[in-house]
């Protein structure tokens, strides 16, 4: 009675899975549709239960320029998910005792250099061995084609280190593979295209099966071809000269054989079953951690579910194997496609996917963010990134946003920003979209957050523009000096900051920011910058800095941030250059020449610049001395730093009657002189250990524009919500004024100093161009009435002619008003 009970259970389990099964296959059917008619799949799939298939199909072409349609009997390129044949002929040798899993490899390929690797190592991917591709392409001309032979002998020659003691840990590396092809081809005495023909396809009667790579001298007539699309049309995107080597991809296979050949895997018709076992078995490490890949197989549920997928110049491969339930999943792709396998592949195990959308901006004069001359063109952009750029039509039921011959650009890179301030409760960023922003570098003048606490807050609320920050050297000082920062920091101190400093770059920060005129940094010492630019160099990073004079000093502070960057050997960008000193108005081409030389010189220093003659800051910074009632200081501050009639106290937590007044209204008021007014509002917010901020004008427009049109400035705002209008306008300034009205720039350098230059500085790499498979930040604008219109007394006032924002590929601003999408994220040095 209790077998029946068991057997009943049993077939009672099996048909809800079946029944499960079916309901998938018409979900992935329509998914693959969908796909396939928006340019994004071209391939074959098949879906079985046991023994019976449930669903195989073919979508479009066998190739670039190829009319020949696909089958489900056509050859793709496995690429990685090759692994599991060549995995296969190591454990037939295993069988036939012609070598040991644990055997070093050196035992079988003498010129193998790492004499501590063995063959489970290598299956196992637990080797430490370095990834092939850098090393073959530093090493080979154009007229080379790799082999297996030629990467043992670049191996033999380099003798480059392993990444970790074999049996460490598992890391993922495709020259375990390509060696233990070496290793088929010298234990068996033929090469594995033989091998697999002789003891895997003909035994199992595969018709499309086959190893093939460019050294040789024919292929099958069926074979696939992998391509891409390009301008909507398919270009070729096949194999490459690394494509003479095999082991790690080069196996070639339908969904059909596939089928074949995963249900094998239940038999003995290749290995027993208890050899095949260890091949979906997690290795063990060497502290006796198992790790969750076997031989050629990654293992999701151990005794469950294993997969493997592929990817290589065209092609995108997935199997998966439910053996518990008996199920399997397959398939192939050939247009540079990798959303159908996973799209497809999560609908089978029953996790949820987002089927991604797809937008056409039509009709734009493209203007791409790289100084190149505009275009007439359209952009598909599909889910978060840009599909494809040229001569497009819209797909079926396609979403279009006709762009009317209007410029398309990509969304602007605020390389020096305080919008971050304002985002919890306006996650909007309206401040940033409506001039065309979309990421905000923040963490500036030396004043940043933790990175974990900037994801949280984005977790927890998420906004409408990108975020990356650098780490802010005041910010360290305060959590490791504490109240002691008017002093320079010992040595233990800047050991402390130099830690907390890689612990951030870890996580993503672009660098090391500095505020030297601040006083929670104007302190320390040149050294103590220097050790923690040392830091952010060794991670990649990036060194940027409100340096420490900008007026009496500038020479000295120049000086300063160019020694930086030589000596930590890390490129430097100087904040909103500027000259805020009456009497050194006109030496623009002065600073610019010495720039300029030190750049010669190897030193990597760039600058970026605000479109204003008017700075926000703490009235403090206007005494370089810090003697703040010195009244001979504030006579020169009146004098030679700003100008009193046209500087404006815009927070004055003390005395709010001062808010919006210049500075020489609050003399007035109290019947003093302006210098004797820039005193009481720094006296008076001390006594009352409030808050003052002044919207100061000390700079010449002949200088703003000789910065502007340095080849290697940027354009920032350096804005926040309220107070200056840069916040607001900086970026659609620079578009209306500098570039249309008064020509200083072309439109498409302008737009390269917001966008891809800008990302060069800051050290991102997926953002600032509109180009294939970048993220899709993108602006639509007017050129002819882009403007901005945020003044001192009206600062939140909205540019004109900014149509349509894009972040992330959804909407975010368009016809004057925040769209309610909130697709910001977090951007991570080098993303």
């Amino acid at each position: 009675m209790k077998k029946l009970f068991v057997l009943l259970s049993f077939l009672a389990i099996t048909a809800y899975g079946y029944s499960q099964l079916k309901d998938k296959v018409t979900r992935i059917d329509s998914v693959l549709t969908y796909m396939h008619q928006r340019q994004l799949f071209n391939g074959t799939v098949l879906v079985a239960d046991g023994k019976k298939v449930l669903y195989k199909k073919a979508f479009g072409i066998a190739g670039a320029g190829n009319k020949k349609m696909l089958n489900t009997a056509s050859p793709f390129n496995l690429a990685s998910v090759s692994k599991q044949f060549y995995a296969m002929m190591i454990m037939m040798l295993k069988e036939r005792g012609k070598l040991n899993y644990d055997d070093n490899v050196q035992q079988y390929l003498p010129l193998f250099p790492y004499g501590e690797i063995t063959v489970r190592h290598l299956m196992n991917q637990t080797s430490g061995l370095p990834e092939y591709f850098d090393i073959a392409m530093r090493n080979m001309s154009l007229l080379d084609t790799l082999t297996n032979q030629s990467m043992l002998e670049l191996l033999a020659y380099k003798k480059v280190p392993l990444s970790f003691k074999p049996g460490e840990k598992f890391e993922y590396c495709n020259t375990n593979y390509t060696t233990l092809a070496s290793i088929i081809e010298k234990v068996s005495g033929t090469t594995t295209a033989n091998f697999l023909r002789e003891n895997i396809a003909i035994p199992l009667k595969l018709k499309n099966t086959f190893i093939y790579n460019l050294k040789m001298k024919s292929f099958p007539p069926e074979r696939v071809f992998g391509f891409h699309v390009e301008n909507g049309v398919p270009v070729s995107d096949d194999l490459v000269r690394l494509d003479g080597i095999v082991g790690d991809g080069n196996a070639y296979s339908s969904v059909e054989d596939l089928y074949t050949w995963e249900q094998a895997l239940y038999t003995n018709k290749l290995v027993k079953q208890s050899t095949f076992q260890e091949a979906i078995t997690g290795g063990k490490l060497n502290n006796g951690k198992i790790t969750a890949y076997g031989f050629g197989w990654f293992v999701e549920v151990p005794d469950e579910v294993v997969s493997h997928s592929g990817g290589w110049v065209g092609f995108n491969t997935l199997i998966i194997r439910n053996i518990k339930m008996k199920q399997t999943f397959i398939l192939l792709d050939n247009s540079g496609n990798y959303m159908a396998t996973r799209i497809a592949g999560a609908i089978f195990q029953d996790k949820p996917v987002e089927i991604p959308p797809t937008h056409l901006i039509h009709n734009v004069r493209l203007v791409d963010g790289t100084g190149m001359p505009s275009r007439n063109t359209s952009v598909r952009i599909v889910g978060q990134r840009i599909h494809d750029i040229g001569d497009l039509t819209p797909l079926p039921g396609e979403s279009v946003t006709e762009g009317r011959g209007l410029v398309l650009a990509p969304g602007f890179i605020d390389s020096h920003s305080h919008h971050r301030r304002g985002l919890e409760k306006y996650p909007a960023g309206i401040a940033a979209t409506n001039q065309g922003i979309t990421t905000i570098v923040v963490g500036q003048d030396g004043d940043s957050d933790p990175i974990d606490s900037i994801k949280a807050a984005i977790g927890r609320k998420p906004a409408s523009i990108n975020i990356a920050t650098y780490t802010g050297q005041s910010t360290l000082r305060e959590m490791v000096m504490r109240q002691r920062l008017f002093r320079q920091a010992r040595q233990p101190e800047i050991d402390s900051m130099k830690s907390l400093l890689a612990l951030e770059m870890d996580k993503g920060s672009l660098g090391l920011a500095t505020g030297l005129e601040y006083e929670s940094a104007f302190y320390s010492s040149r050294d103590e910058v220097i050790e923690l630019a040392k830091v952010a160099a060794a991670k990649g990073g990036r060194y940027i800095s409100h340096i420490r004079s900008e007026d009496i000093y500038l020479d000295e502070a120049l000086d300063e941030i160019i020694d930086i960057g030589r000596e930590a050997g890390i490129p430097v960008q100087i904040s909103h250059l500027k000259i805020a000193m009456r009497s050194k108005w006109g030496s623009a081409h002065s600073v610019l020449g010495k720039l300029s030389r030190a750049r010669l010189s190897g030193v990597d220093v760039t600058a970026d610049v605000y479109p204003y003659a008017m700075w926000l800051s703490t009235p403090r910074v206007l005494f370089p001395k810090k003697d703040f009632s010195n009244p001979e200081s504030a006579r020169f501050a009146a004098r030679e730093l700003f100008d009193p009639a046209a500087s404006y106290i815009v927070n004055f937590s003390s005395d709010s009657r001062y808010e919006g007044k210049t500075v020489t209204e609050i003399g007035s008021i109290n019947n003093e002189s302006p210098a004797h007014a820039l005193m009481r509002v720094i006296r008076e917010t001390e006594q009352s250990h409030g808050d003052a901020a002044i919207v100061a004008t000390s700079m010449s427009e002949a200088d703003i524009t000789a910065f502007l049109q340095w080849p290697n400035s940027n354009i920032c705002s350096d804005g926040s919500l309220g107070g200056h209008p840069r916040g607001y306008g900086a970026f659609t300034r620079v578009l209306g004024r500098y570039v249309r009205d008064q020509k200083i720039l072309p439109l498409e350098t302008a737009v390269y100093k917001m966008t891809g230059l800008t990302a060069e500085h800051v050290g991102i790499k997926t953002r600032g161009i509109i180009a294939r498979g970048y993220y899709a930040d993108l602006v639509l604008f007017n050129p002819d009435t882009v403007i901005d219109k945020s003044t001192v007394s009206n600062p939140d006032a909205l540019s004109e002619g900014i149509e349509v924002v894009w972040v992330n590929g959804q909407i975010v601003y368009k016809n004057g008003k925040a769209v309610e999408n909130y697709p910001g994220r977090f951007v991570s040095r080098g993303e």
